[in-house]
């Protein structure tokens, strides 16, 4: 079958390589429907080291299930299922609390320790079927903006929910968003779901942000650094946000989050971090009692409960990906993605 695999910063390609097959009796193979590239793709395709071996890419996919193990139970072959960026057993101490991202059995994908392959293929052996999949009462013809969303249930729109979540958004809560990429498009859709009063995001790419007005941004802040933080305060009236999700990663952005939460507040970071020094001392988080929470989304936690509204068309949240490209394409797709040209690719096997 075809498979994307990175070989260093920049380099990906599609080749041939086995089919999945089983290997254990909780183990299923799903034929890949849709699959995408995640903005977090996007750090190795900047910093990995020549690797001749290569490495199998992708973690988002949905698909229809071709074959299960003797001990899977609760899917069949026919079913089409939502796989969750995390395999996860379902049963541990972890898995029952929702945390599956600390799940004591399972990994992510591209992981060795378990075995997994990359979700950018044509198809993929599932570990742990039994709790990782998710079905859902669709088919592999539905409506392309019905599958995009439901793509988004696999990692950015469940990682946006956990941002908003672990903030404690509630019901007139005041919001700060930064990042205009996917995850920060949906963490402003999250927030407005738990009944945000202001939702401010912190982006400049106007595309991205006219799509953050449609998801219930009330408020929109381009600049960056000392004047954008100025701007949020101005917004707020000079007290900060009660709550800022950070959805980059990258340094400046937490240091936007710190200047910009009010004394008292939560910043919530989902972004993977791409460093190590951030501040977290008297001037910065501990003086003014600010919380710092946030971490990889369990996203296999929330899929139940934002399921019904993608099914039933109340939320959208599939209008993150503008382009869709075959999996042969799929360099392109990183190439786009990087240069700003998409927002969030989907990919077609």
């Amino acid at each position: 079958m075809k498979a994307t695999y990175m070989y260093g910063a920049g380099d990906v390609r599609v080749i041939d390589v086995p089919d999945p097959t089983l290997r254990l009796p909780t183990d299923a193979l799903v034929r890949v429907v849709r699959a995408c590239v995640c903005g977090s793709d996007l750090h190795p395709y900047h910093s990995m080291p020549d690797t001749p071996a290569g490495s199998p890419m992708g973690h988002e996919f949905i698909g229809v299930v071709e074959a299960i193990g003797a001990e899977v139970t609760t899917v069949s072959v026919g079913d089409f299922v939502i796989s969750p960026f995390v395999v996860s057993c379902g049963t541990c101490e972890f898995c029952r609390a929702g945390l599956q991202t600390s799940c004591l059995r399972g990994g992510f994908w591209s992981d060795d320790t378990i075995g997994t392959g990359g979700a950018q293929a044509e198809a993929v052996r599932v570990p742990l079927a039994d709790g990782t999949l998710v079905t859902a009462p669709v088919d592999e013809n539905s409506d392309d903006g019905l599958l995009a969303s439901l793509l988004t249930l696999s990692d950015v729109y469940g990682t946006g929910w956990h941002a908003a979540v672990r903030g404690g958004v509630t019901s007139g809560s005041s919001v700060t968003v930064i990042g205009d990429g996917a995850v920060g498009l949906l963490a402003v859709l999250s927030a407005r779901q738990l009944g945000a009063e202001q939702i401010i995001l912190m982006g400049r790419h106007q595309a991205r942000t006219d799509l953050g007005r449609e998801f219930g941004a009330t408020d929109v802040v381009a600049a960056r650094g000392d004047e954008g933080m100025a701007q949020v305060r101005d917004l707020t009236g000079g007290l900060g946000s009660q709550v800022v999700l950070e959805a980059v990663g990258h340094r400046p952005a937490y240091d936007q989050a710190v200047g910009v939460v009010r004394a008292g507040g939560v910043i919530s970071r989902v972004g993977v971090p791409q460093y190590d020094d951030a501040p977290v001392g008297f001037g910065s988080l501990f003086g003014p009692n600010v919380t710092l929470t946030g971490g990889p989304a369990p996203v296999r936690a929330y899929i139940d409960q934002l399921l019904p509204q993608v099914l039933d068309g109340s939320v959208v949240p599939g209008k993150v990906f503008d382009r869709t490209m075959s999996l042969a394409e799929t360099p392109k797709a990183y190439t786009a993605m990087d240069a700003r040209e998409a927002l969030k690719v989907a990919v077609r096997p």
